[in-house]
């Protein structure tokens, strides 16, 4: 189970007392820590080979745009893609999402249309298609969470109607950990001829994804939680779903002519790339891209199972807590939400930090519906990478004792 405990040797900010504890970093699941290797990627390319891409007749601006377009290409492969002009380079997964909500939807959706989403849905994967949906005259539909905390599929034929051009699904929670049928789930919705839009936030960084088995249209990712840098994530969509869509942002870089009325698209993916793009983070996270195909993504769900199981063990040793989503770590991801008697989730954050350096995320989690759903206000949760050991299990659930002693429990 420890079999990547010697990585933590590359992440530098592992090594950090917090309040006089060594930092415990148990919050993956909003943003990963960076190796040195991705950290000094960056800060190389800077000193080196910065310079514009694409548009350069020079040595410095052929080197940077062939780092740039190579950091294009590792993706692709990564994630199964059958060819690097499948990927866009976005700011993340929420533009990622919304480039293909006003992309294609606004262009294809009628009134009466249907937009399914589901209950689990970050907030990244609901507003746009709410925006959406205002301007264009469609309705959405949510499909439910059942008590198991995995979606309630008994219902699905009548959700996933005639009317569905929309089905929007997250590939794993960031609340609960649960993981969504996806192959289920798009093959109805392509029955009724509807388009699939994956949020990969909480799986590219943690599963063995192949974009071309998943059965989706769309696929969107955060660099960052991946080892890699903010400011860049990834839209992957099937070639013709990418032609047919209208890109989001105009400017430069995007075009192959410009007249005083009318213009015309570069190819794909570069029509959706406006502007000078993020070419820094583009390289690191190309490096990010190396890290883990050095371990192989098999190695680093082995290792989240792993130290789920182990979580969910010591966790269930704390009297009055209660944790929110499923009990198998097969069915899940190593994000865990929990309640602590009624302890507020900020509370037992505060004590975490400032008694054990332990840093976990406390709220609502930017998924309210699902929230409200539960019954939940907030959630404490921790979420783990393949950096987190046994040992920093062992001091949350101390800290959780601690959190006990001081409010009364």
């Amino acid at each position: 189970m420890n079999s990547l405990a010697h990585l933590r040797q590359d992440f530098p900010i592992l090594d950090r007392m917090v309040n006089g504890r060594p930092l415990v970093y148990l919050d993956s699941a909003a943003s990963s820590q960076k190796p040195i290797q991705v950290i000094e990627a960056e800060a190389e390319f800077y000193r080196t080979r910065y310079a514009n891409v694409h548009r350069g007749a020079y040595t410095l601006s052929d080197e940077a745009t062939s780092a740039y377009e190579g950091a294009r290409a590792k993706m692709a492969a990564m994630v199964g893609a059958s060819s690097p002009a499948e990927i866009v380079f976005t700011k993340g997964t929420t533009a990622a999402i919304n480039t293909v909500a006003y992309g294609w939807g606004l262009d294809h959706l009628r009134p009466g249309d249907r937009i399914v989403l589901t209950v689990m849905e970050h907030h990244s994967n609901i507003v746009p298609w709410q925006l959406v949906a205002r301007r264009t005259g469609a309705e959405l539909a949510y499909i439910p969470v059942g008590p198991d905390y995995q979606l309630d599929l008994s219902d699905l034929d009548s959700v996933v109607a005639e009317r569905t051009r929309i089905l929007a699904v997250t590939a794993a929670s960031n609340v609960t950990g649960a993981i969504p049928p996806v192959t289920r789930l798009a093959e109805a919705a392509h029955a009724v001829g509807a388009v699939v839009v994956v949020d990969g936030a909480q799986a590219v960084p943690h599963l063995p994804v192949d974009v071309s088995t998943m059965g989706a249209d769309f696929v969107a990712w955060s660099g960052h939680k991946m080892l890699g840098p903010s400011g860049i994530g990834c839209l992957w969509g099937r070639p013709d779903r990418l032609e047919e869509m209208s890109p989001l942002e105009g400017g430069g870089e995007m075009i192959s002519d410009v007249g005083l009325y009318e213009s015309r698209w570069a190819p794909v993916p570069h029509k959706f790339e406006a502007g000078t793009p993020p070419i820094a983070q583009a390289v690191g996270l190309g490096a990010a891209v190396d890290y883990l195909d050095k371990i192989g993504m098999e190695a680093v769900r082995r290792h989240e199972t792993a130290i789920t199981t182990y979580a969910l063990d010591r966790l269930a040793e704390v009297p009055d807590l209660t944790i929110h989503g499923p009990s198998d770590p097969a069915d899940r991801g190593g994000a865990v939400s929990f309640t602590l008697g009624d302890i507020h989730a900020h509370d037992i954050a505060t004590i975490l930090d400032q008694e054990n350096g332990v840093a976990i995320r406390a709220g609502h989690h930017c998924a309210k519906p699902l929230m409200r759903h539960l019954g939940l206000a907030s959630t404490a949760r921790a979420s783990f990478y393949l950096y987190t050991t046994e040992d920093e299990i062992d001091q949350l659930v101390a800290g959780l004792h601690t959190a006990r002693v001081v409010f009364g429990l």
